[in-house]
């Protein structure tokens, strides 16, 4: 049958007078039965998908209609939202950039402490490469060489532990923060040649202690949670656990992996430092564990009642239908399979 004129007779045959959705559908087929002498079960895989394809377009079009205009104001609030995120940023920029014009430049203490304050009110993460490579780049020129890699240390482990605090603690994230901060460390090395290894390894101490003391203060706030954030926790219990638990070796890939992208010298710089950090790694392989260990003491049972939940859940409509067509996809494959094993047994028959 022309696939055509089977569209065209299940859409002129298809009335939307009744209420009831299983009616409408009824009705079409008992109508193409009746009056073309279409019948569902000689029908071709082809000639189903066209029927079910037009339904499903004629009972679907207001509905994907809606469906294409929310999607039009997501995309137009995903926009303002980032526009109004980056005023938002320039603003507190401008704020602290007011208050720090009215503060003498020779009162380093109120300085010192307003930039701290800055850099636990800021975004750090957007603009984090360009912040660590202005913040190396002015240690080495202010900085006496005995004083700098101390300085740029300290400088790492405060980026590193203030953009680790401002957002969740999974794998991807972390890796993320360590690896831009690492990269423009990478960069700034590889211009200074002379002062590359004691760069990079001021950089990897400085990422390790801002780590762990990201970690610390997560482990020290579980105890305060808000309900909340809780259930957040709860939602993130098993991937939580589970990058706690290899913070240590997230760390050492990291290394390797900007070691793998970087020039002869500066990969064997950073592969021989990876080497010794595993010694160094120890503290912060302990945090890790220890707070993995608290949030199961204090959360396991919260997780076991959010397992409860979702178990009621399989007894949605949704959970009912995803469990339909798993047992209809294992059924397709199965029959995919017998024809297969078929027309190899017919193929081998013939050439007996």
């Amino acid at each position: 049958m022309d696939l055509k004129i089977l569209q065209e007779s299940f859409k002129n045959s298809y009335n939307n007078r009744y209420k009831n959705l299983e009616k409408r559908v009824t009705s079409a087929i008992e109508v193409a039965k009746d009056k073309q002498n279409i019948y569902i079960n000689k029908l071709s895989l082809d000639e189903l998908n066209i029927i079910t394809t037009t339904i499903i377009e004629i009972e679907t079009k207001k509905l994907h209609n809606e469906v294409e205009d929310l999607i039009s104001k997501k995309e137009k609030l995903e926009r303002n939202l980032e526009k109004k995120s980056i005023e938002l940023q320039e603003t507190k920029y401008s704020i602290f950039n007011v208050i720090e014009s009215l503060v003498d430049n020779n009162d380093t203490l109120t300085l010192a402490k307003l930039h701290q304050s800055k850099l636990q009110t800021v975004d750090l993460y957007e603009l984090l490469g360009e912040t660590v490579e202005s913040a190396i780049i002015t240690v080495l020129e202010k900085s006496k060489d005995n004083e700098a890699n101390e300085t740029i240390q300290e400088v790492i482990k405060e980026l590193t532990y203030q953009t680790i605090k401002e957002g969740t603690l999974n794998t991807i994230r972390v890796r993320k923060i360590l690896s831009t901060i690492l990269q423009s460390s990478i960069e700034i090395a590889e211009a200074t040649s002379n002062k590359s290894k004691d760069i990079l390894e001021a950089t990897l101490r400085g990422m390790r202690t801002g780590l762990l003391h990201a970690i610390d203060r997560f482990k020290r706030r579980l105890a305060y949670m808000p309900l909340e954030a809780k259930h957040i926790l709860i939602e993130d219990y098993d991937t939580i656990m589970e990058d706690l638990n290899q913070a240590d070796t997230l760390f050492l890939q990291v290394v390797q992996t900007q070691a793998n992208e970087s020039s002869k010298d500066i990969k064997k710089t950073l592969i021989d430092l990876n080497k010794k950090m595993h010694h160094d790694l120890e503290e912060l392989m302990h945090i890790s564990k220890e707070t993995a260990q608290v949030m199961k003491d204090r959360f396991s049972s919260f997780a076991k009642t959010a397992v409860k939940t979702a178990d009621t859940a399989l007894h949605s409509e949704a959970a009912k239908e995803a469990k339909r067509m798993g047992i209809q996809a294992l059924g397709v494959a199965k029959s995919a399979l017998g024809h297969a094993l078929k027309s190899a047994k017919d193929v081998m028959d013939t050439k007996k």
